[in-house]
């Protein structure tokens, strides 16, 4: 049996990963290109790294704001950005 997407749920799955790709990327309050989106069985899965766990929920928020009814997983981790500690030396 093969899965039929009503045009009226939303656009293909292909298309919601360049949706996404361009919302994240584009979007001047978020302004993220480190994030990947691939499709899985289930829905979709948000891949990259963030430097802080509000900017992850604001990246998630968005997504589901703009498609409600499409499956987001993530496995955005978060890195945390400090001043460095000590002074390069460069040879």
């Amino acid at each position: 049996m093969t899965e039929h997407r009503d045009v009226a749920t939303g656009p293909p799955d292909e298309y919601v990963e360049a949706e996404i790709h361009r919302l994240l990327a584009e979007d001047p309050d978020v302004a993220e290109q480190g994030i990947t989106v691939v499709r899985r069985e289930r829905g979709l899965v948000l891949y990259g790294e963030v430097e802080s766990p509000h900017r992850r929920e604001e990246i998630l928020r968005r997504v589901a704001e703009r498609f409600p009814d499409v499956p987001v997983t993530s496995d955005i981790g978060v890195i945390r950005a400090a001043a460095p500690t000590e002074i390069e030396q460069l040879p």
